[in-house]
């Protein structure tokens, strides 16, 4: 990896060397490398003293740092965070370091917001987005996540990220029309990181059951047996009673969200995130059509084929019994 601040590759700086050792004067090999002459000067140093070596990058880093902060200091410093819950402008000056570094120190540490803390006996009583424990289930089938994500549909041709703004400009009216959307409906288990999805015409609650009752064939078919299901508080989850039969067939237990937190359903919500990425927005389709038959090879990569970080660099199907 080449230094962020670079101008040169390495490759380029062994030219920059060549045409110099070659008798080219260092004024002109600058100028066709676009560097200044310094910089030509330092590289040729560094070669003549340590060889090709000495055109790798080196790292910013000092090799000393006086004004680190203690140990121990760090230490007196989360002790009285603790204890007498003091501000970092507080803390700072108690311990000696500037308010910047009292707030990395609480940051690194992990300690709650004081808004978040009673101020009588200091226990966290109210929300917050950050997750201290990041909890996964121990087997497949404890718990699937279900979320929707709403795409809007392609016209015939590919639309504007074909044509490309300037044509939409010249169409006029036409620019005002509406596709509508598709409803991408997604199931991802919790510990396998497995995924099932659909893209559908709504998300009213039939339809929701009906994609709840596939997802589950589509997770007994690799030997998953669905026990919980996590969903956010919509009404066409709360409220239907189809989605509440299909739930009942499954013998399944329906878990809800806290209101206006979906951070709680997070597997859902960073594979909408993979989803988008990997296939809605992955190239131009030239018709809706032509993306909805693309997710479903797109998803036997994701579940078959496609390294997951959580599966230690395998796919999710390495840690579901698939039983075909």
């Amino acid at each position: 990896m080449v230094h962020r601040n670079a101008r040169l590759a390495e490759a380029g700086r062994l030219i920059l060397v060549q045409r110099v050792l070659s008798g080219r004067p260092a004024s002109h090999v600058a100028k066709e490398l676009g560097v200044s002459r310094q910089c030509v000067h330092r590289w040729v140093s560094r070669f003549r003293r340590l060889g090709p070596a000495g055109l790798l990058d080196r790292s910013s880093r000092h090799h000393r740092h006086p004004a680190t902060t203690s140990p121990e200091a760090a230490a007196r410093l989360l002790e009285l965070r603790r204890t007498e819950r003091l501000g970092r402008d507080e803390l700072a000056h108690r311990v000696g370091v500037s308010p910047s570094t009292a707030s990395r120190i609480i940051a690194r540490a992990g300690l709650p917001a004081l808004h978040e803390l009673d101020p009588v006996t200091g226990i966290r009583i109210r929300a917050s987005r950050r997750t201290n424990h990041r909890y996964e289930r121990e087997a497949p089938g404890d718990l699937v996540h279900i979320d929707v994500k709403k795409l809007g549909r392609i016209p015939d041709g590919g639309g504007w990220r074909l044509d490309g703004p300037a044509e939409l400009d010249h169409r006029g009216a036409g620019r005002q029309r509406r596709m509508g959307f598709d409803y991408v409906h997604v199931a991802v288990d919790d510990h396998s990181r497995l995924a099932f999805a659909r893209a559908l015409p709504n998300e009213q609650g039939p339809t929701c059951a009906a994609f709840l009752a596939e997802a589950a064939a589509f997770f007994a078919d690799h030997g998953i047996a669905v026990r919980e299901v996590m969903t956010d508080n919509a009404w066409n989850y709360t409220h239907s009673r189809d989605f509440r039969a299909v739930l009942t067939a499954l013998g399944a237990r329906h878990i809800l969200t806290r209101p206006h937190s979906p951070w709680q359903n997070g597997k859902a919500e960073r594979f909408n995130r993979t989803l988008q990425e990997g296939w809605a927005y992955r190239q131009p389709f030239t018709s809706n059509q032509d993306r909805t038959d693309a997710l479903e090879p797109w998803l036997d990569h994701y579940n078959y084929a496609r390294p997951h970080t959580a599966c230690g660099g395998q796919p999710p199907i390495s840690r579901a019994s698939r039983t075909k």
